[in-house]
């Protein structure tokens, strides 16, 4: 029997259809946008202004489409990784970084990645499959769940970043429809500054985004070289940096809208002045911040992390260039959280803490 399609990770027009189709008024879906999205409902019970018999076939022909994490594992510095099963070939993770007042989620757009960058783990997976938009707004609705026995209550999201598993613009058209549903006013409302895509670049569908949306964009470059680039991370080839600097210098990012450049660094690699110079010639007038990341070590690499004096002199250099250069702070790698970690090997998968 095939499956009822979920409601969560439509818009606003395909609720509206689903209502027609079911004989309702289109007004339905606006109303069903409203308890999916604002009221976050898992039941189609709790939809009170819907009555009991469109209810009833809602329920025969739909499912609302929520599922919490399969488990959750908790790092030392506050940092959640939970653990959702979406079935065969999607087990995929997600990270909640709490910071004082904020909340950040780090979203999977994918389970595994097409990219097969050297340094990451995901990429080491090889690629599973495209999340529906409603397996990604899942994450987004189901987190922060209740906390756990013993523990604060957490706070709600404050922002959302595609930095989990996956190319986000390999999977645009549902990343698409996840970042209008968060924008929406009949979604859930968000200002874009609070969502920010990461990419390496993959072309045409950052121009896409570009033009579609106003979130923040964070480019993963980790080396200005070329020649290394291309060797560490094969999207080089299909989507050269120069391509994609040239597309991002035509947008505006000097005000609203920002555009952050990642960038790993190793030891003896990618961590000396002539990458910085490199790196600067390659930014050139386009407003930017660079977030510079320590390497988290990732089995069967041998990458290793560069020191902090390097990542200081790095960081000051760009400075003195006008350039606004930080040292991320490494969230969550005591649970296999943090940058370029998250993988679902069997015995790799988070411990159920909850």
């Amino acid at each position: 029997m095939e499956a009822k399609p979920s409601l969560i990770g439509m818009t606003l027009e395909e609720l509206k259809g689903v209502a027609r189709k079911g004989g309702m008024p289109g007004f339905v879906g606006k109303q069903l946008a409203q308890w999916l999205y604002d009221k976050k409902v898992t039941d189609f019970q709790e939809m009170v202004n819907i009555s009991r018999k469109n209810q009833e076939w809602l329920s025969n022909n739909y499912i609302i489409g929520r599922d919490a994490p399969d488990s959750r594992v908790k790092s030392q510095d506050g940092t959640i990784k939970y653990l959702f099963n979406y079935g065969s070939n999607k087990l995929i993770e997600s990270v909640y970084i709490p910071d004082k007042e904020r909340a950040t989620l780090c979203v999977s757009s994918q389970a595994g990645c097409k990219m097969n960058c050297y340094f990451c783990a995901t990429g080491k997976m090889g690629f599973k499959a495209n999340l529906s938009a409603a397996e990604i707004i899942n994450q987004i609705l189901s987190i922060p769940p209740q906390a756990g026995k013993g523990e604060v209550q957490l706070n709600p999201l404050t922002n959302v970043v595609f930095m989990g598993m996956g190319e986000p613009l390999d999977n645009f058209e549902n990343v698409r429809k996840v970042i209008e549903i968060l924008t929406a006013p009949w979604g859930m409302g968000w200002s874009p500054k609070r969502i920010t895509v990461s990419t390496v670049g993959k072309l045409p569908e950052l121009k896409d985004l570009l033009e579609q949306t106003q979130v923040h964009v964070a480019l993963s470059v980790h080396t200005a070289d070329i020649g290394q680039r291309e060797s560490m991370m094969p999207a080089q080839k299909a989507f050269p940096l120069q391509n994609v600097m040239q597309l991002l210098s035509a947008y505006d990012f000097a005000h609203q809208r920002r555009l952050s450049l990642e960038y790993i660094m190793w030891r003896g690699v990618n961590d000396d002045m002539d990458h910085a110079r490199m790196l600067a010639r390659l930014i050139g007038n386009i407003p930017c911040r660079v977030n510079l990341i320590r390497f988290h070590q990732v089995e069967g690499v041998d990458l290793q992390p560069c020191s902090e004096e390097r990542m200081i002199m790095f960081r000051n250099f760009l400075n003195q260039k006008g350039i606004t250069a930080t040292i991320r702070t490494s969230r969550g790698e005591d649970i296999l959280a943090a940058c370029g970690m998250l993988a679902t090997d069997k015995g790799k998968r988070p411990a159920d803490q909850s």
